[in-house]
C-alpha cells in the first residue's frame, strides 16, 4: 500500500505545474496586439484573421518546429488603455500543424476584450508579467508589440522597455500605418518623422530586434507572417521574401 502511494505521489509530482515549467521550448513569445480605439471593428477582424492565418502558415509552424526542441510556446494577449491587457489564447506549446491550428482556431472564437486609449508601456509590463509565469523554459524570451499608434496612457514606454531588456528579453514590433487622410488623430498614428521610427526609437530593443511595417490592417497577417519567420528562425529577410506573395 506505502508503495502505491509512494507511486501515487510521484506521478502526481511529475504532472505538476511546477515539474511542466522544466519543460524546455526553443522561445517563449507573447504577441501583445493593439485594440485601442483606433482600431475599428472591421481592422479588428482582420487583425484577428491574420494572425490566427500567420500563426498557421506553413512556413511559420516549420520555423516554430526546426529548433532544437522543434517546439515554442506562444501567449496571446490584447491591450489598450493602462490597466487594459488581458490575456486571449494561454501559454500554450507548438510543436506541429495540429497545434498551431488549434491555437489559430481558439484565437479566432474569442470575443473583443475593450477598446481605449493607447499604453504600449502597460503593454510591455503586462507582457513581461506572463514570461514571468510561463511554465515552460526557454533562454528567449520575446514580446512582440503590435500597434497603430504611440503611447498615450500609463508610464514612459522607454521606461517600461528598458526595465524588460534589464530581464533579457528582446521586444520587437510591428507597426501598423494609417494613411494620414484616414488617421482621426494624425499626432497619434502618423508622429513626426514616422510611426516606425517611434518604434524603432522608444519600443524595440535587445539583441536583433527589429520592425516589420504593415500598410494598413489589410497587409497585418501577411506582415506578421514574415516577421514570426524572422523572429522564430531567425532568417535574413530575402529568405522570406517569397512569403509577402502567398
Amino acid at each position: 500500500m506505502r508503495s502505491l502511494l509512494a507511486l501515487l505521489s510521484l506521478a502526481l509530482a511529475f504532472g505538476s505545474p511546477a515539474a511542466r515549467a522544466a519543460e524546455p521550448v526553443d522561445m517563449l513569445l507573447v504577441l501583445a496586439a493593439d485594440v485601442s480605439r483606433s482600431v475599428t471593428e472591421p481592422k479588428f477582424k482582420l487583425q484577428r484573421e491574420g494572425a490566427a492565418a500567420a500563426i498557421t502558415h506553413p512556413d511559420v509552424v516549420r520555423a516554430m518546429t526546426s529548433g532544437p526542441n522543434r517546439r515554442i510556446a506562444i501567449c496571446f494577449v490584447e491591450w489598450a488603455t493602462v490597466g487594459m491587457q488581458s490575456v486571449i489564447v494561454d501559454w500554450t506549446v507548438i510543436a506541429s500543424a495540429a497545434d498551431a491550428k488549434n491555437f489559430g482556431g481558439r484565437l479566432v472564437e474569442v470575443p473583443r476584450s475593450f477598446a481605449g486609449s493607447t499604453s504600449i508601456s502597460g503593454a510591455i509590463d503586462y507582457s513581461v508579467r506572463q514570461l514571468e509565469r510561463a511554465p515552460f523554459t526557454s533562454e528567449r524570451r520575446v514580446i512582440d508589440v503590435s500597434g497603430d499608434g504611440n503611447n498615450n496612457s500609463g508610464r514612459s514606454v522607454t521606461e517600461a522597455r528598458d526595465e524588460a531588456l534589464a530581464k533579457s528579453i528582446t521586444i520587437n514590433a510591428l507597426v501598423i500605418l494609417t494613411p494620414l487622410s484616414e488617421s482621426f488623430r494624425p499626432e497619434h498614428t502618423n508622429p513626426p518623422g514616422g510611426l516606425e521610427k517611434y518604434f524603432q526609437d522608444n519600443v524595440i530593443g535587445g539583441p536583433g530586434s527589429f520592425t516589420v511595417v504593415a500598410e494598413g490592417h489589410e497587409a497585418f497577417g501577411r506582415a506578421l507572417t514574415k516577421k514570426l519567420i524572422q523572429e522564430i528562425a531567425g532568417l535574413p529577410r530575402n529568405k522570406y521574401a517569397a512569403v509577402e506573395g502567398r
